[in-house]
């Protein structure tokens, strides 16, 4: 029988809303910020290119299980569309391969925009993580190798112009999942007949969380310097060394101190699923639901029926789950 192979790191859980920023890839990030946190278990909802800057949120330990509702909520950027040449990977990272001397006057760019409002067909671009036969596109692409993408339905609830000044134009919009902005920028130069690419673009809002939330890099960075000066890493156990249970608790009091200010940024797992209905416990519920039970809810206050819902305690997430026939019935369940 194989022996389960011990977890590295801290089982810190919860959101961290990292204001990546620009020049930095997300997977880049997500390690740089895991390292930080020296966390067990870690993950992002939803990639922003290197040439992005903004929100990106990132799960730590119990958190990665709420990922899937993050990366369903709208997305909200603010990005600059330069006139006058596209490119192949539609921002400037990539190489010009047309161009045009028009540029769009404030009313032609208007008149556009609501043929790009609602449910639309998009193609994503060629340097895309769109995957052809198993490939994808964008190492494809980086091979020399034309692909052909098929358009998909994508939704764009907002489209606006906050700025115009004829060689460029600054949109916000907000828009749901699976949506590129590139995109955006490409079909608009081409139905303007003056072409275009994304020159700026940042995130600025991932359902539920805003600009409030974020945190920079060199906030976290500053923290940790702190930390090194005011509260070092305790001593590790030697290998095989058996510890009493107040040595254990010791060590993780003094892991803790070291990490005080770094936890404070987290934010808890149930702010994730805000837009599911709330089911508010008592202590004995809660401690039926981490057991895998159901619980009875009772009382005109009692929420509707509904395929999920979270319940958590004093605000604490503990289950996800179905609301039916008078019960919530978890699916899952939370530690901690």
């Amino acid at each position: 029988m194989s022996r389960q192979r011990k977890k590295k790191g801290r089982p810190v859980s919860g959101w961290l809303v990292l204001d990546k920023p620009f020049a930095m890839g997300s997977t880049e990030a997500v390690s740089k910020v895991k390292w930080l946190y020296m966390a067990e278990k870690a993950g992002h909802a939803g990639t922003l290119d290197p040439l992005a800057s903004g929100l990106l949120p990132i799960a730590f330990g119990e958190a990665t299980k709420t990922v899937p509702y993050v990366q369903d909520g709208s997305k909200t950027y603010r990005f600059t569309v330069a006139w006058g040449a596209q490119t192949t990977t539609d921002d400037l990272e990539g190489q010009v391969i047309h161009v045009s001397e028009q540029r769009p006057t404030r009313a032609e760019v208007e008149a556009i925009l609501p043929n790009y409002t609602g449910v639309i067909q998009q193609v994503p671009p060629q340097f895309s993580a769109i995957k052809i036969e198993g490939e994808r596109a964008y190492d494809l692409a980086r091979g020399g190798e034309a692909v052909e993408i098929p358009a998909r339905e994508v939704e764009i609830g907002e489209l606006v112009i906050l700025d115009h000044a004829g060689d460029h134009t600054v949109f916000e919009t907000v828009c749901g999942k699976g949506t590129y902005v590139r995109s955006l920028a490409r079909d608009f130069g081409r139905d303007l007949g003056c072409f275009g690419h994304v020159s700026a673009l940042r995130r600025t809002g991932v359902s539920p969380f805003s600009e409030e939330d974020a945190v920079p890099l060199a906030e976290l960075e500053a923290a940790m310097a702190e930390a090194e000066k005011t509260a070092p890493m305790p001593p590790k156990p030697a290998e095989g060394e058996e510890q009493s249970p107040e040595q254990r608790a010791a060590f993780r009091a003094a892991l803790d101190a070291r990490f005080a200010a770094l936890d404070a940024f987290l934010i808890d797992p149930a702010e994730a699923l805000s837009e599911l209905p709330q089911v508010p416990l008592s202590d004995e519920q809660a401690q039926v639901l981490r057991m895998g039970n159901p619980v009875i809810l009772r009382g005109r206050d009692a929420p509707l029926p509904a395929e999920e819902g979270a319940a958590a305690l004093h605000g604490k997430l503990i289950a996800i789950g179905e609301i039916a026939f008078g019960e919530f019935r978890p699916r899952r369940v939370f530690k901690g």
